[in-house]
């Protein structure tokens, strides 16, 4: 069975997520003070686009669109660190092209064996043993890990050739192809025979290069007519072109010139969608170019040619008269494919390449790595909290644990987020948003704190004297009374913030 070909998909990848960190204790006998033991979580899988010579065809993606990589493994006790998530490798054609859906050129993979990271996986979070510091000897939490990336990418497939075959419909270039190389295309009497690419290699004296037999074109073809754009995607990397023209077509309203200038307004009219290291292809209109006058050998087809030929060689065409039956001129056809072939390998190979340099651009010495700007909301005003830093630690905070929280506080005032929230008129009570998608959203209050300076001395913890566990009446008194303090403790700092505005302003008189 014929294997299907597929020249676009879109793919929709998504890496692993990272593995949470472990809040573990070491527990064994005579050693009381063991310590935390926690490990951290493994990172997630990526999601890897690979070039391989034996893939022909993205088919497999099309039947199956979705690809996930695994999840990295959560941490263990006594120092167990979770296993990474293994890559999910993914094999492509040579001449993979990798857009976004807006169609922003991401890579452009033409070398086989080149490696292209689809989707990043999520780092792994940390175990309570690596959250341990003087200040907070045992910690009672971990830190989750960060999902992983996931992302739509639109894949296609430019045949890699040296020379295409461009023609109307039933030209014969399969034929040709046929004639020239030993590939064995599928060959019929009728238009759109050729639904698919086929390459051939050719050998002329020294010179060895591919040629492509690629979809017909008809007129609009650069609009995306017939096979149109699925045809000229696959004539974009090649060095020349060979325009097959028809000897013994039957159809009254077209004529040997008259075919040349539609074929040369189209590929004029498309635009080459080159990517990143392919700079150096021509425009379609400016390859070097040949004509081959096809099917010679059929009554008046060698007649025909005989009145074309003047005009097509005024043009500045060389034309050639084959026969893909007779195999008559194509010795001629193919040295003369081989001279374009090696002129345009020298052309690129005196071009000068700039080498490529690792741009290193450090922070600021002023960047906080944060923003933070006044919104208007649905509710009134808030202030959002922008940044890679606020974001990933957001992710990996576990919103359950109050001493996790706490540690997200820590780390966001040492960041200086609370003090920048001062400086642009935040007050206790307003609404912070940390982040854009999937943002966490609460209440300020400057004076939380940690929960390591309660921890006790070593060798205590008061999370484990009072073993009782609180009734629902008593957890709902704790929980007004932690209100009614953290409001009088507002309205307390807040009554010095305008004394202190006072003050100023009388000092000022």
């Amino acid at each position: 069975m014929a294997t299907e070909f597929v020249d676009r998909v879109t793919l929709h990848v998504s890496a692993g997520d990272g593995g949470n960190g472990c809040t573990s204790v070491r527990r064994e006998k005579f050693k009381p003070l063991g310590g935390p033991d926690g490990a951290n979580g493994g990172t997630g899988g990526d999601v890897v686009l690979v070039v391989d010579e034996q893939t022909t065809t993205l088919l497999p993606y099309h039947r199956g669109p979705h690809r996930a990589a695994p999840n990295g493994g959560i941490g263990k006790g006594d120092l167990r660190h979770g296993q990474d998530g293994e890559d999910l490798v993914l094999p492509v054609p040579v001449g993979t092209v990798v857009k976004s859906p807006d169609g922003e050129v991401l890579a452009d993979l033409v070398e086989p064996g080149t490696r292209f990271i689809a989707a990043q996986g999520g780092r792994g979070g940390l175990g309570n043993a690596a959250l341990a510091s003087p200040k907070r000897k045992a910690p009672g939490f971990a830190l989750l890990g960060e999902p992983g990336e996931s992302r739509d990418l639109v894949l296609e497939v430019k045949t890699v050739a040296d020379v295409a075959l461009v023609g109307f419909p039933s030209a014969g270039k399969s034929s040709l192809i046929a004639a020239l190389s030993a590939a064995r295309p599928k060959i019929a009497d009728y238009p759109f025979t050729t639904l698919v690419p086929n390459l051939g290699v050719v050998q002329a004296g020294d010179v060895r290069y591919t040629v492509a037999d690629v979809p017909g074109l008809i007129p609009g073809a650069s609009e995306g007519k017939g096979l149109g754009l699925e045809f000229l995607r696959h004539v974009e990397r090649c060095a020349a072109l060979v325009h097959v023209i028809d000897m013994a077509t039957w159809d009254p309203g077209r004529d040997p010139v008259g075919d040349l200038r539609t074929i040369e307004e189209e590929l004029a009219a498309y635009a080459v969608d080159i990517g990143p290291g392919s700079g150096d292809l021509l425009p379609l209109s400016e390859r070097p170019a040949l004509v081959a006058l096809n099917k010679v050998d059929v009554p008046d087809g060698h007649e025909l040619a005989d009145m074309v030929r003047g005009d097509l060689e005024a043009a500045g065409y060389r034309v050639f008269e084959v026969s893909a039956v007779s195999h008559t001129g194509l010795r001629e056809l193919s040295f003369a494919m081989a001279g374009l072939v090696a002129a345009e390998r020298e052309r690129r190979e005196s071009l000068e390449v700039e080498p490529v340099r690792t741009v290193i651009r450090p922070l600021a010495v002023d960047d906080s790595g944060f923003t933070v700007r006044a919104e208007d909301g649905p509710d009134g005003r808030l202030f959002r909290v922008l940044g890679e830093k606020p974001r990933r630690w957001v992710l990996q905070t576990d919103f359950s644990n109050d001493e996790a929280v706490g540690y997200l506080s820590d780390r966001l005032e040492k960041l200086g987020v609370e003090e920048e929230l001062f400086r642009v008129g935040a007050v206790p009570g307003d609404t912070i948003v940390i982040g854009t998608d999937d943002a966490v959203v609460f209440d300020w209050d400057p004076t939380m704190v940690g929960g390591a300076e309660l921890l006790g001395s070593r060798g205590t913890d008061l999370r484990l004297e009072d073993e009782r566990r609180p009734s629902r009446k008593e957890r709902k008194a704790a929980f007004h009374d932690r209100m009614d303090a953290k409001a009088e403790a507002r309205a307390e700092m807040e009554a010095e913030r305008v004394a202190e505005k006072a003050a100023s302003r009388d000092e000022g008189r």
